[in-house]
């Protein structure tokens, strides 16, 4: 059995896990490429007005898997272990998926509030083979990947931590931040200006976890997963010196049009320079660049 996975939206939320877990049930994985000018165009053909530029790169990532697997994994993710809910656009992928592609489409509803993460992980085994003993393995291995890469990403955040340059923790969804493409390689524009670049989701969450519940966050209780993940950890990387912040946000999105004032808010409360970009389809590099120039000139 072949299985495609798209490497857009949900794949980022936890990178190599799902071709780990499937890989080890014996499945062939094929991975959409890194995202490119076609992905984009052809996602964004495929799209009405109102849909939000991530998810029209995940189409075009969904579109380039057609025809060259078997299945194509798209997950319905609902609400994590908090029960909080990811973003809504999450919740209908594999109805669009199944509109969009001829391909079969492999799918389970994961949604905590109902029944927990690996329940639902083994259910979606089974649809690929009958051996519990196998898929519970291919779960344990899935995870130690998980556990392997926040550890290196945690080891990340202190090695730039003590770095002497002037650092800019970068706010965004992973799918963002991790999509060189898509965020036009701001990590290396700005390694060329002279700056070291922390993403939000390196911050180590579990070394003050016990502070934060503590703390008086002057945030409304979001009921994302996103929103409460980013709110704790403004509050921890606050604690170093941080020379400035900037936001990355797809046009569209409606979490993070709620979402911009409150993490500005923070910031400049805190006397840190403050950048915000929204990415499109139609964002030129040049006029980014120059924004990332006067912005690292101002800190």
């Amino acid at each position: 059995m072949t299985i495609g996975i798209p490497q857009g939206l949900f794949y980022w939320k936890h990178p190599y896990f799902w071709e780990t877990f499937f890989e080890r049930l014996g499945a062939k994985i094929v991975l959409s490429p890194k995202t490119n000018k076609e992905i984009v165009e052809s996602g964004t053909k495929s799209s009405d007005p109102e849909t939000c530029f991530s998810v029209k790169v995940f189409f075009g990532h969904l579109l380039w898997l057609d025809r060259k697997c078997d299945y194509i994994f798209v997950p319905r993710l609902k609400t994590n272990e908090e029960k909080l809910e990811y973003c809504p656009k999450f919740f209908a992928l594999p109805d669009l998926a199944k509109i969009l592609v001829k391909t079969p489409i492999l799918t389970e509803t994961f949604d905590e509030r109902k029944e927990k993460f690996g329940k639902t992980l083994e259910r979606l085994g089974e649809k690929i083979i009958n051996n519990k003993k196998l898929i519970r393995e291919a779960e344990e291995v899935a995870f130690l990947k998980q556990r392997e890469l926040e550890e290196k990403q945690k080891n990340d955040f202190f090695e730039k931590i003590k770095s002497k340059r002037k650092k800019i923790v970068l706010i965004s969804h992973q799918y963002n931040l991790y999509d060189d493409y898509v965020n036009l390689g701001i990590t290396r524009k700005l390694e060329n200006l002279g700056v070291e670049s922390i993403f939000i989701n390196e911050v180590p969450l579990g070394i003050q976890k016990s502070d934060i519940k503590d703390q008086k966050l002057n945030w409304p209780k979001f009921h994302w997963e996103f929103g409460k993940e980013i709110k704790e950890k403004i509050k921890l990387v606050l604690n170093y010196n941080i020379s400035g912040a900037i936001e990355i946000s797809a046009f569209q999105c409606g979490c993070d049009a709620v979402l911009k004032e409150f993490v500005e808010k923070e910031f400049k409360v805190n006397k840190i320079p403050f950048l915000y970009l929204v990415i499109d389809e139609h964002t030129g590099e040049a006029g980014f660049q120059t924004r990332l120039e006067a912005f690292v000139d101002t800190i």
